[in-house]
């Protein structure tokens, strides 16, 4: 495979112009705060820009000041940055907001089936019963595996194993391997059946990042590892010559869609120089995405499972997004880390 062609510091400059303009983005303690901030906490690790770490400490610090609200699944994607936060710092105070998330998780959170999380957001209004979303894989699942680990927590650990694989069970398609958006166990059904985007990537990022924390000697490994390949394979064949991925990630006729791209590009990116070629693409899509100013663009809105294709198609894509400014974050922070992988200049 070819090897990668990227200047780093394009790549450290372009970063750094993200998170200027991230931080200049109003956020409750709420998924959307929760994914830019762990896009700024993978920016930090992999540039060690202190100023990113400061930033991210004061907006964390003055939200548990003031209280947190009450928790969801989704809201739990903060504690993403406070590991981060607690693994620099050591101060207890974020070791203990991560307690009280994990907690919530465990004992507090709806579920149904066989322990599987009900995707739940902080809304009186919007509810979904016995759902299983795909993003609970990255807000949850993902999390409860990262604190078992820091805490030496098997029970948390294995929980967030189960989410893995509850979601595979019910959302991965067995003949495209592609990931559905949902499913409702109430009606047993995977709703519109559409293989969304920012969906598979919110698969393919978490199950790649498991397997950096599942010894290769638990079972859960192969798993994660097999589904992932699978999905990895089918993927490819579907990138847009841009670099980027459709919003109904088989169907051309849907716009591109950035922070889906970027999500499914850093999944890539951990299979080493298998995907070169893919990945090339994808940093210069996902570049000539990003304005002078910091804006990713093109990234979909909040997007709840539509009834159908069209819905997904018409979902709106012009204001800057959480999501689509964290996503990006982690896909060039990992485009640096690439340099450090086993292949010597890691390209």
């Amino acid at each position: 495979m070819p090897k990668l062609v990227f200047d780093d510091e394009q790549i450290r400059s372009v970063i750094d112009r993200v998170v200027d303009r991230t931080f200049r983005m109003d956020f409750s303690w709420d998924w959307p705060g929760g994914v830019a901030f762990y896009g700024v906490s993978e920016a930090y690790a992999a540039t060690g820009n202190e100023a990113y770490l400061q930033k991210l400490k004061a907006w964390v610090d003055e939200n548990i000041e003031d209280g947190l609200p009450k928790l969801s699944v989704n809201a739990v994607s903060i504690g993403h940055s406070l590991l981060t936060l607690y693994d620099v710092t050591k101060e207890e105070k974020y070791l203990e907001t991560i307690k009280a998330m994990a907690e919530f998780l465990t004992h507090e959170a709806e579920r149904f089936g066989d322990g599987i999380l009900q995707h739940t957001v902080n809304s009186e209004t919007y509810n979904f019963p016995e759902q299983a979303w795909v993003d609970t894989m990255f807000m949850a699942g993902y999390f409860l595996l990262r604190v078992g680990v820091l805490l030496g927590r098997n029970d948390y650990f294995e929980d967030g194993l189960r989410q893995y694989h509850g979601h595979e069970n019910l959302l991965q398609d067995q003949v495209t391997n592609l990931y559905y958006h949902g499913w409702d166990n109430i009606v047993q059904t995977n709703l519109s059946s559409i293989y969304w985007a920012r969906g598979n990537s919110w698969a393919a990022l978490t199950m790649a990042r498991a397997l950096n924390l599942v010894p290769v000697t638990h079972p859960s490994f192969m798993i994660i590892d097999g589904s992932l390949r699978d999905q990895l394979s089918a993927l490819v064949r579907l990138q847009d010559e841009s670099g980027l991925w459709h919003t109904i990630t088989n169907d051309p006729t849907s716009p591109l869609e950035t922070s889906g791209s970027a999500g499914i590009a850093t999944a890539l990116l951990t299979r080493g120089r298998l995907y070169n070629k893919y990945t090339q693409m994808s940093i210069d899509g996902i570049l000539s995405r990003i304005t002078a100013d910091g804006t990713v663009t093109g990234v979909s809105a909040g997007t709840a499972v539509m009834d159908d294709a069209d819905g997904y198609k018409r979902v709106p894509d012009k204001r800057i997004q959480g999501w689509g400014q964290g996503l990006t974050l982690v896909f060039l922070s990992e485009v640096l880390n690439a340099r450090k992988n086993l292949f010597g200049n890691g390209c």
